[in-house]
């Protein structure tokens, strides 16, 4: 398995993980009605992918809006690359926000008080 991918739809966000070039992407909205199980095949692919050898990682996470029980699937997703991050492979985490949400602008800036592991904002026009 060397990609790993789910249509965003409504309540859930896309998502996009290229094992082969270390480059996953969550974009859209995540309210899903069970954040665990909709996380989880995310979240055992990254299990599978810290345990092979790899070079840079990099996480592209362009959401909308999320939900609490979101929230902490996300914290387990970063906690999984932090992890990867200091087993020695570099990782990135660019946190898109909208130039008018600060909210989001907000969300980011709490993950990356919490985690050890690269954070870029990255401020993009609606």
């Amino acid at each position: 398995m060397n990609k790993y991918a789910i249509d965003g739809t409504p309540k859930t966000p896309s998502i996009s993980f290229d094992l082969g070039s270390g480059v996953l992407e969550i974009k859209g909205r995540s309210i899903p009605e069970n954040s665990i199980e909709f996380y989880k095949p995310l979240i055992e692919a990254l299990e599978k992918y810290s345990s092979g050898t790899k070079g840079n990682t990099t996480v592209n996470m362009q959401l909308e809006y999320f939900n609490t029980s979101s929230s902490k699937c996300i914290l387990d997703i970063f906690k999984k690359l932090e992890s990867i991050h200091k087993g020695g492979s570099a990782v990135t985490i660019n946190w898109h926000y909208e130039e008018d949400d600060e909210d989001m602008l907000e969300a980011g800036e709490d993950y990356q008080a919490i985690i050890s592991v690269p954070f870029k904002m990255v401020m993009v026009n609606e």
